[in-house]
């Protein structure tokens, strides 16, 4: 039940730039949007603008990363939210592959939901940390893929 309320509030374009603007303001300058939100998967998109420009007229690689990584952060604060005790998360890692110039609207797809859930599952049984490897892939307007991310978290109980 908290877990579609929370969905249904961070796929509100509203909530969600309120979120952005008070928690991650670098995502909410670079224009983060969020397309589509379900327990099993996120898509998250990013347009070229000033913001999020390059000299080479693309978009610069960090913001690429953090689009890459608030699709597989969102599904992990889906399934981690309202938990008690609380989950700890952490991005331990990340490698990419770059494809294709990022011009125009990208978005980046994760369908790692169940994987992200079960490990939380397992940091909660085990009273251990947990990490998993997620996977988000970026695509352009042309459905042509931009550039792949590969991004490990840690969950963990914790007593805060």
């Amino acid at each position: 039940m908290e877990q579609s309320i929370l969905i249904k509030k961070l796929s509100s374009s509203f909530w969600f730039r309120i979120y952005l603007a008070k928690s991650l303001p670098a995502a909410f300058f670079a224009g983060l949007r969020i397309n589509s939100l379900s327990t099993s998967s996120a898509v998250v998109g990013i347009r070229y603008s000033w913001f999020s420009k390059n000299p080479f007229r693309s978009i610069y690689f960090a913001v690429l990363a953090m689009a890459a990584e608030m699709s597989t952060g969102i599904l992990a604060l889906v399934h981690a939210q309202h938990r008690r005790p609380r989950i700890s998360m952490l991005v331990l890692s990340m490698q990419a592959s770059f494809h294709k110039k990022a011009v125009g609207r990208v978005r980046f797809e994760c369908h790692d939901g169940e994987k992200i859930h079960q490990a939380i599952e397992e940091a909660v049984s085990t009273k251990n940390g947990i990490t998993c490897n997620t996977f988000s892939k970026g695509y352009d307007e042309q459905n042509r893929c931009v550039a792949e991310f590969t991004i490990t978290w840690s969950f963990k109980e914790t007593s805060k």
